[in-house]
């Protein structure tokens, strides 16, 4: 006597659902590709039939140009790609301590949650242009013993003004970790600097962690404005390149490979937003 067949198959019922909403998504890409394309030529032709375009083509898309000044343009991005990791790493540092230490408890921790407090409100209202102009050519100005190079007070310009807005998306992240989180974590016996570490911040980092990459790629691409206080990246390197030729495709260049840099961040900066929204929806 033969075993009953308890393979699942899908009903015709099933099935036709199925097939709609293949047929649904298809369509969908193709009506999306066709709209693409559509203004994609409607804007073609709108710019190039412009009465300036070939003006305009010869001085900010000449190949010739573009293919003589990458070389220097991607050496200065390598010194961007540098700093990029750096700062990153340094101002997520800062971000964190001072979300901390603006977190505390008690009145005796009053002078550094005030500290901490006009950190945050003054480097993030002061344009990071401005910042780098006081780091790079005041600190100098002052004649002090082992003054860093210009490039580290470049940097340390950058650090300083992220490490503020980072602070607050962490302090943000720290604030929606409900108390009863802590209280159980010290009934436990934890004290408050475990709770934090064990409890409070890996919650508080997961869910900050969008904002936290999206401040990242917004760190990356003004990164480039270091070229303000001297040193040779690629928007330096672009703009030696355009005097020198009087054309502004080097700037076009440096534009592209910033554009390529942050692609990877922006697209894991995607990945991680969609996934916490799709964890959201599970849970509610």
């Amino acid at each position: 006597m033969s075993s009953p067949d308890t393979t699942y198959r899908p009903s015709d019922i099933q099935l036709g659902r199925i097939a709609y909403r293949r047929g649904k998504a298809i369509r969908s890409v193709l009506l999306a590709a066709l709209s693409t394309a559509v203004l994609g030529t409607l804007l073609g032709v709108l710019v190039t039939g412009a009465p300036g375009w070939d003006r305009v083509k010869q001085s900010f898309f000449d190949p010739h140009i573009a293919r003589e000044f990458v070389p220097e343009i991607l050496q200065g991005l390598w010194f961007n790609i540098r700093l990029v990791v750096v700062c990153a790493l340094c101002a997520l540092a800062l971000g964190l301590l001072v979300a901390v230490l603006r977190t505390l408890r008690g009145p005796i921790f009053f002078p550094v949650r005030a500290l901490a407090t006009v950190y945050t409100y003054s480097f993030r209202g002061l344009p990071l242009i401005i910042v780098i102009y006081l780091f790079a050519f005041g600190v100098p100005g002052l004649r002090l013993q082992g003054t860093p190079s210009v490039t580290v007070l470049g940097g340390a310009a950058i650090v300083v003004t992220y490490g503020a807005y980072l602070a607050e998306v962490f302090r943000a992240g720290i604030e929606s970790v409900h108390p009863s989180q802590v209280a159980a974590a010290r009934s436990l016996g934890l004290s408050y600097r475990q709770s934090m570490r064990f409890v409070v911040l890996p919650q508080a980092v997961r869910r900050v962690a969008p904002p936290l990459l999206n401040d990242t790629v917004a760190l990356q691409k003004d990164v480039g404005l270091i070229s303000l206080a001297g040193p040779i990246d690629a928007i330096r390197a672009a703009q030696i390149a355009t005097a020198q030729t009087a054309n502004f495709t080097p700037y076009v260049v440096a534009g592209v490979l910033f554009v390529l840099l942050a692609l990877p961040l922006i697209l894991v900066t995607d990945f991680v937003t969609l996934r916490a929204a799709r964890r959201q929806n599970a849970g509610t």
